[in-house]
């Protein structure tokens, strides 16, 4: 049994030895030529799918870029359609409104208490409220700021007046209503503004 056992590890040892062939100088430097090939074509290949990928990611980004564009001047374009829509008629109603101010002096200077004027006025009114509603459905507002505080965006002060009653810089008197279209002033109010004394 010692002879088999012997035996064996001499077939191993002589499988072992004889499994290792060392390459010759030729075939070596053949192999390293194929290896450095090998790794220079795979490097180039790298180098290209980087490239692929950071141009992919341009694209993407400018194809992200034109779609914001695009959803902005869709939505400046709605906004323009919006604005006409509401300020279209801007230049007829600042026209229109000397009309309510005429109708508001022919109500005060009429004197409603004499019997023959009291159909003019009711008709004069009925034509003056039927007006005013007309405005305000069209989304125009009355600006009648009498007994508030001064606010020059929506008020032009015609003289200051010297009031001790009244804090200062408060609307004494309205000369002429001023009117907003859906909340851009169309017309200031033409108004008096106390002073302190």
């Amino acid at each position: 049994m010692a002879k088999e056992r012997s035996e064996d590890q001499q077939e191993e040892q002589h499988i072992e030895t004889a499994e290792v062939e060392i390459p010759t100088p030729e075939e070596q430097h053949a192999a390293e030529e194929v290896l450095q090939e090998e790794l220079a074509v795979e490097s180039a290949q790298e180098i290209e799918i980087a490239s692929l990928h950071q141009q992919l990611a341009e694209h993407k980004d400018m194809v992200l870029r034109a779609q914001a564009d695009v959803q902005n001047a869709r939505r400046r374009a709605e906004m323009d359609v919006e604005k006409a829509h509401k300020f279209g008629v801007e230049k007829l109603l600042k026209d229109l409104l000397p009309v309510v101010d005429n109708l508001d002096r022919a109500l005060a200077t009429i004197d409603s208490e004499h019997e023959a004027h009291k159909a003019v006025v009711e008709g004069i009114e009925l034509t003056r409220k039927s007006f005013l509603d007309t405005l305000t459905r069209n989304g125009v507002e009355v600006v009648d700021p009498a007994g508030e505080p001064f606010d020059p965006e929506l008020h032009q002060a015609m003289t200051q007046v010297p009031n001790g009653n009244v804090e200062p810089n408060t609307v004494l008197d309205v000369f002429q209503k001023g009117y907003r279209l859906h909340g851009r002033l169309l017309r200031p109010a033409m108004v008096v503004v106390s002073k302190a004394p």
